[in-house]
């Protein structure tokens, strides 16, 4: 795995609707999910026989969609009909609180309010890379036997289906990951969790790009590299950039008012680069890897964002959500960090403690050498 550069932010935002969810509201979002699921499996079993022949077919087609689409959240019709075990909830809630103790920089995630197993995330573009003040909006889903096995994941940043950011991150959302059982390579074990998967994605989002490609370790053509990054700068700001913020329903209420704030941060960045850049304007974008990319834009580029930054100055309310999301994040966080407290100890087959026993152990006797040393000393 490539090195993560650092971001701009390590806020990380847990919250359902931009507002603040106390612990009985998230109870009674887990007790309706589960209601909803048991009352889908009582009806289907107490249906006539024409009503059940009819429900096979429709879970033969649905079962057929999401085999030709294993990978994708947004097709997990397959994980719908169950309940997600205890051990699955308790998991879940633990990477939350560990993202909330140690947040990666520059990612913000935002649990779904309807289902607890769907996670929205937004990964903003490394300093240095092509991918630069980039948003770059995920969803997550975690099976109902999750951690034993992987989520799914997808890109939702991607213009309409027609931008492949890179080698791994294809135009489809298709998120290519060995952990995520999308790739070769070192595959999901149960020690792995929503903040190493997201890391692994902001690793995809390195300075040379290029190089992630089977077989491309070395450049084919001389300057491919740099031209593959030239277009990656460049639909990042129409893509990632601009699209997301034209459009208030690109990503959750919450993410969308983080992207607000970070915009501000990297204005001065986006007008360098659209400047620096601007003798490219109408030259058509040689992709190396042959993908149709269009021409070079970056005087409608600087003109949309002159236009986000004017609206966003005169829109008293995203002034007002600038000044207040920080404030709100600690409350938020509090409020998730009792999310199914109440709930049994898990009884399966696999205990979360035991999944980090090991590293505890270690920790416990790093403590007592140091304490014996005090000691001696």
């Amino acid at each position: 795995m490539q090195q993560v550069p650092e971001s701009s932010s390590q806020t990380s935002i847990i919250t359902n609707d931009g507002g603040s969810t106390d612990a009985a509201d998230w109870d009674s979002v887990l007790s309706s999910a589960s209601s909803t699921m048991n009352s889908d499996t009582t009806t289907k079993s107490t249906d006539n026989q024409s009503s059940k022949e009819t429900a096979v077919e429709d879970s033969n087609e649905d079962y057929s969609t999401v085999m030709k689409n294993p990978w994708d959240p947004l097709r997990s019709s397959d994980w719908d009909s169950q309940l997600p075990d205890a051990t699955c909830i308790a998991r879940i809630k633990r990477d939350i609180s560990g993202i909330m103790k140690d947040p990666p920089p520059g990612m913000f995630i935002s649990p779904d309010p309807d289902n607890l197993t769907k996670i929205h995330a937004l990964v903003i573009g490394p300093f240095d890379t092509p991918y630069e003040g980039g948003f770059f909006y995920f969803i997550l889903r975690f099976p109902p036997s999750y951690p034993h096995r992987a989520p799914r994941c997808r890109l939702m940043t991607t213009g309409n289906n027609t931008v492949r950011f890179n080698p791994n991150l294809y135009a489809n959302g298709k998120v290519c990951l060995s952990i995520l059982g999308t790739w070769t390579g070192p595959s999901w074990s149960p020690a792995q969790c929503l903040s190493s998967v997201l890391i692994s994605i902001q690793s995809l989002m390195s300075e040379n790009p290029y190089h992630n490609e089977p077989g491309f370790e070395q450049e084919r053509t001389s300057g491919d590299s740099k031209a593959y990054n030239e277009i990656i700068k460049h639909e990042t700001l129409r893509v990632a950039v601009c699209e997301m913020l034209e459009n208030q329903n690109s990503c959750p209420k919450q993410l969308y008012d983080v992207i607000c704030k970070q915009f501000f941060d990297f204005y001065d960045y986006y007008v360098e680069v659209c400047t620096e850049n601007m003798s490219k304007d109408g030259q058509p974008m040689e992709d190396p890897f042959h993908d149709r990319r269009g021409q070079f834009q970056y005087a409608s580029i600087l003109n949309r964002l002159n236009k986000l930054k004017t609206t966003l100055e005169n829109d008293d309310s995203t002034k007002e959500q600038h000044s207040s999301v920080d404030a709100r994040t600690q409350e938020i966080m509090n409020d998730a960090s009792a999310l199914y407290s109440n709930l049994p100890p898990a009884s399966n087959d696999i205990q979360l403690d035991d999944i980090f026993d090991e590293d505890d152990d270690d920790d416990d006797d790093d403590n007592e050498d140091v304490d014996n040393d005090d000691m001696e000393q």
